[in-house]
């Protein structure tokens, strides 16, 4: 094939920062695998294996990891990565390769600027050595540590697709990026600058480059991990919305140039098949598998014992600028007063700036054998979702989200806050009809917070018979709708799109759904 001419099949480049399910070197930090810091790594992982069983013309690019790569968790995992090496093609996997990715133990730095210096090496080495070695005619680009990529794609012909996992953004000068090694003298009028660069000398020491506000600018597409955050951004619903972030959102979404595609739990959250539950169950025997669950936490939290006792759940982390834990200690010494007979107990399992604030409540009051928290740990959080009843997410603003997803896979009911990824998720249970599948409110705040779990205890007042047909069905529906087929079907559609053509000739929708779905099916039984 010569220079200039390019392949019968449109090449896709995925660039992450994070991905899992790969061949041998890839992985996850706080799930399964070493690479991994959160859902964007199941998405990018789910979306390449679905695109190569289709046949389609994938690649990956990612920093050499190398430490992660080869620790104790590849050697336990083995089997799994040995599957997916069968799976993707070393040829098509590229690592940015830099010291400063060889030696590190988890994705991303506590420290700004070494975030930043890992974030310019790893899209130096995409721009300069991967996107010319694999010639992409669509890069598939993620959150600002990606975001200099499509300015660079724009520049150069190739389409581009940035997907904003998050709304965190950094700024940095064009003389950073140059001393990298980044010649961004090339592309630099693609980018988004804080003000208005007068001519690229003085842009280059005076005006900085906002990062996740260029991805967005210089991508011919986005999406955002729900349709309802891209929404509530548009509309301006959040303040910690960066203005800049907002302003080119809403010109992409008004030249039909968005789109808001849900994330989906790792496919190892089955309670049929998790190693950290104490007995595993399925829609067969849920009564009984979520008490034997319920016993073994309450033991080893020093709960009371109470195989009735109806366990609210909260694994996220205690942010109180997003995540709401605020909400549940305004109402926390009430809730466990006023359902002190009905042995209501609460487990909380992560970290966070509020977590001192629960601390104090349990203490105060003596809460020891009602309320349990503890730091997050993997295996503890997943015992916590099978064994309790309803999980708690009162999020003040949530871009997707993923426990309210993944509760009801083992039976545990979601309590949320409707907006972003939650509003899109979780619709009002109605046993009479016998629809939804958790409990939201509206309004943000306490006493709304406090309504939708007294909804809850009235759930856990029926008949037994009346539960186990309302958590089976929800459960089952679960495992249809949260699925990472759906998500690859979504990008799929947007890059044939985007390409004006198929990806792959005489491939039907189902029949992506079916390769999809035996991908899924396979990634369960690894």
């Amino acid at each position: 094939m010569s220079a200039n001419e390019k392949p019968a099949k449109p090449r896709i480049l995925i660039v992450t920062p994070e991905i899992t399910y790969l061949p041998p070197g890839m992985g996850n930090m706080t799930q399964r695998m070493s690479a991994k810091a959160g859902g964007l790594a199941d998405v990018s992982a789910s979306l390449v294996s679905a695109l190569f069983e289709l046949g389609a013309d994938v690649h990956v690019a990612m920093p050499n990891y190398r430490r992660m790569f080869q620790g104790d968790i590849f050697d336990l995992h083995d089997k799994e990565l040995r599957k997916y090496h069968e799976v993707l093609p070393d040829t098509h996997i590229h690592l940015a390769e830099d010291r400063i990715f060889y030696y590190r133990e988890q994705v991303y730095s506590n420290h700004s600027d070494e975030s930043m210096r890992i974030a310019l090496v790893f899209q130096r080495e995409v721009i300069n050595h991967i996107v010319p070695q694999v010639r992409p005619d669509l890069i598939h680009c993620n959150d600002w540590m990606t975001a200099l990529i499509p300015a660079m794609a724009r520049r150069r012909g190739i389409k581009s697709l940035f997907t904003v996992h998050n709304i965190h953004t950094r700024q940095v000068s064009l003389a950073r990026i140059e001393e990298a090694g980044i010649d961004a003298a090339e592309f630099w009028m693609n980018l988004y600058f804080c003000g208005a660069p007068n001519s690229y000398d003085h842009a280059r020491s005076h005006v900085p480059v906002d990062l996740l506000t260029s991805g967005i600018f210089a991508a011919h597409y986005i999406n955002t991990v729900s349709p309802r955050f891209l929404w509530e951004i548009v509309e301006g619903w959040h303040s910690v919305v960066p203005d800049s972030v907002r302003a080119e959102l809403r010109h992409k979404y008004a030249s039909g140039c968005s789109a808001g595609i849900l994330n989906a739990p790792d496919v190892s959250y089955d309670p049929a098949t998790d190693t950290s539950l104490a007995r595993n169950f399925t829609l067969a025997d849920v009564c009984e598998g979520k008490a034997a669950n319920k016993l073994a936490l309450q033991r080893e939290l020093q709960l009371k014992i109470d195989p009735d006792a109806p366990i609210f759940f909260w694994p996220s982390r205690l942010d109180p600028v997003q995540k709401g834990p605020q909400l549940l200690t305004d109402i926390l010494h009430q809730l466990v007063s006023d359902y002190w007979e009905r042995n209501l107990q609460v487990v909380v399992v992560a970290n966070g700036p509020h977590q001192q604030w629960i601390e104090k409540i349990v203490a105060a009051f003596d809460f020891h054998e009602r309320v349990s928290i503890v730091d997050f740990e993997e295996r503890l959080s997943r015992l916590a979702y099978a064994a309790s009843d309803f999980m708690l997410m009162p999020s003040l603003f949530e871009p997707c989200g993923l426990p309210q997803m993944t509760s009801p896979l083992y039976g545990s009911l979601p309590i949320v806050h409707a907006t972003g990824g939650l509003y899109d998720t979780i619709r009002p249970l109605d046993v009479d009809l016998s629809t939804g599948n958790g409990f939201s409110f509206d309004h943000y705040s306490s006493a709304s917070f406090r309504q939708s779990i007294d909804q809850a205890m009235e759930f856990h007042a029926l008949p037994i018979a009346t539960r186990e047909r309302e958590i089976r069905r929800i459960m089952q529906e679960s495992t249809r709708e949260f699925s990472h087929h759906e998500v690859a079907r979504r990008y799929i559609e947007i890059y044939e799109q985007m390409l004006e053509r198929p990806l792959v000739e005489k491939q039907s929708g189902e029949a992506i759904k079916a390769i999809a779905n035996s991908l899924a099916e396979g990634l369960a039984d690894a």
